[in-house]
């Protein structure tokens, strides 16, 4: 007595009959053929995903990127192998490859609208000046400072670089300014005026996190909050007299 086929043996792949075929009378449909879905057809479902990314958007995603790694969601030679992507990245289907499988949601990472007029009632201040939520330095340097406008959040990325953001002068917009730090190999120096409240809440693996600055300020004074990860690199917080003191 034959053995009983078993289910995964009638799943095989069968050549489609030719139309009109039959083999006698009795005879039974045979499996219906597995085919392979048609990804490229899938992908061109999405014209998004063909279109020219600018370096605004590869350092959005660099940004995504190091809150990841900040939060555990990204191990250190994930996080490598993914920034070293984002530089020759070409197209928002490349960028949403190194993304898609991230709580981006949960980062805290401010996401601009994709409107234009959306995007001047929601990103600037009273004053009329675009809000400052991204600084990236790869290899290089980046500054905050002056009359520069912040909102309620401040994502600052180093690598191999230096920031420095100086909030003596700028325009705060919100009651509290929550800076994420991401300082790989690199450094990042943030001067509050001592008028401020300052909460410091890093951590440093084989770097530093200053929170020597920390302390309250006068009520009714913006918070500021800073936080991240310093690896191989530096956060230093540190309180200095504003430039102009009548502000």
């Amino acid at each position: 007595m034959a053995a009983p086929r078993t289910r995964l043996a009638a799943m095989t792949i069968s050549p489609e009959p030719s139309e009109g075929h039959t083999s006698g009378p009795d005879a039974t449909p045979g499996p219906i053929p597995l085919r392979k879905p048609d990804l490229t057809a899938a992908h061109n479902l999405d014209p998004r995903a063909r279109l020219r990314a600018s370096d605004a958007d590869r350092e959005l995603v660099q940004q995504i990127l190091s809150a990841a790694l900040s939060n555990g969601s990204l191990s250190l030679s994930e996080f490598d192998e993914r920034s070293s992507k984002v530089v020759v990245a070409k197209t928002f289907g490349d960028l949403d490859n190194l993304t898609d499988d991230l709580p981006v949601a949960q980062l805290g990472v401010p996401i601009p609208p994709s409107s234009a007029t959306g995007s001047a009632s929601r990103l600037s201040s009273g004053s009329g000046r675009r809000l400052v939520h991204n600084a990236v330095a790869v290899m290089s340097g980046w500054e905050i400072g002056g009359n520069a406008a912040v909102g309620d959040n401040l994502q600052a990325f180093a690598l191999m670089g230096g920031i420095d953001i100086d909030l003596r002068e700028v325009e705060f917009t919100a009651p509290q300014l929550t800076i994420r730090c991401a300082a790989i190999m690199g450094g990042i120096d943030i001067t509050v005026p001592p008028d401020v409240t300052v909460e410091v809440n890093g951590l440093a693996v084989m770097g530093g996190f200053g929170g020597k600055a920390a302390g309250l300020g006068p009520p009714g004074a913006p918070v500021v909050v800073v936080t991240g990860l310093a690896l191989m690199g530096g956060v230093d917080v540190k309180r200095k007299p504003r430039k102009n003191p009548e502000k």
